[in-house]
């Protein structure tokens, strides 16, 4: 029996995927991202364990608030890590005709077996990938999260090359994620993708602090302030595309 480790749930998700979502934050994330705000999430140990089908349940109880456009949201942590639990999920939440959505940084991405053929199974059932880009340049990549991005690149290519719908975000960090070089490589690159819906700037912000202080994990971003209001309209402006109209469609 397929099981996963749940580290959360929030019941009336406005921002992680269209309309009023239940969205499932999964334990278990290989990246150290130095601004991470979940690191409890980190460790692949702990959590509620549920089946599918026990977490589905859970969502439906709340489906008279979707609407048309809610449903359910899995993030993490990193929910690859789990996609087997993900992909019976959603296959159940398709027969239930609730919207999927999968909100993924793409690090466990490959196309080596069995992973593979595993994501592409879970595609089948997923309405809409969630994707964070962090860095573009894979150096800088690897020294913002510990991996390198060729995987995670890679990703948002067959996604587009495969039809799944895409909305792609990138944290705004001042001083290290916000140069002039990284935008435009940001915005090229996404301008390349044929099935993007909402390309996004969110802002870093540092209401995850604490927990790392409590887990006792060392915070280098100390003294790294959130993006100004101009800064976070610079970027947006530096990211625009003939294909989009707005930000926040």
């Amino acid at each position: 029996m397929t099981t996963g480790y749940v580290n959360s749930v929030e019941s009336f998700g406005s921002v992680d995927g269209p309309g009023v979502r239940y969205i499932f934050f999964l334990q278990g994330c290989h990246m150290r991202c130095r601004y991470c705000h979940n690191p409890e999430t980190w460790s692949m140990e702990g959590g509620e364990e549920m089946t599918p089908r026990e977490a589905l349940d859970k969502a439906l109880r709340f489906r008279n608030y979707w609407g048309d456009k809610g449903g359910i949201t899995v993030s993490g942590g990193e929910a690859l890590l789990q996609i087997d639990f993900v992909t019976e999920l959603f296959e159940l939440a398709k027969e239930e005709g609730v919207h999927t959505a999968l909100d993924t940084s793409g690090n466990p991405f490959t196309t080596q077996e069995p992973f593979f053929s595993k994501f592409e199974r879970l595609m089948k059932a997923t309405d809409l990938v969630i994707l964070d880009i962090k860095q573009m340049n894979p150096d800088e990549h690897k020294a913002l999260t510990g991996w390198t991005n060729e995987n995670i690149l890679a990703m948002a290519r067959w996604c587009s090359d495969h039809g799944v719908d895409l909305w792609i975000r990138k944290v705004l960090v001042p001083g290290l994620t916000d140069s002039d070089e990284e935008l435009k490589a940001l915005r090229d690159f996404v301008a390349e993708l044929k099935t993007v819906k909402r390309f996004e700037v969110l802002p870093y912000h540092t209401l995850g602090i604490g927990k790392w202080k409590k887990l006792g994990i060392p915070y280098t971003l100390d003294g790294v302030k959130p993006p100004t209001k101009d800064e976070i309209r610079r970027a947006e402006d530096m990211l625009q595309t003939q294909k989009y109209d707005g930000f926040r469609k």
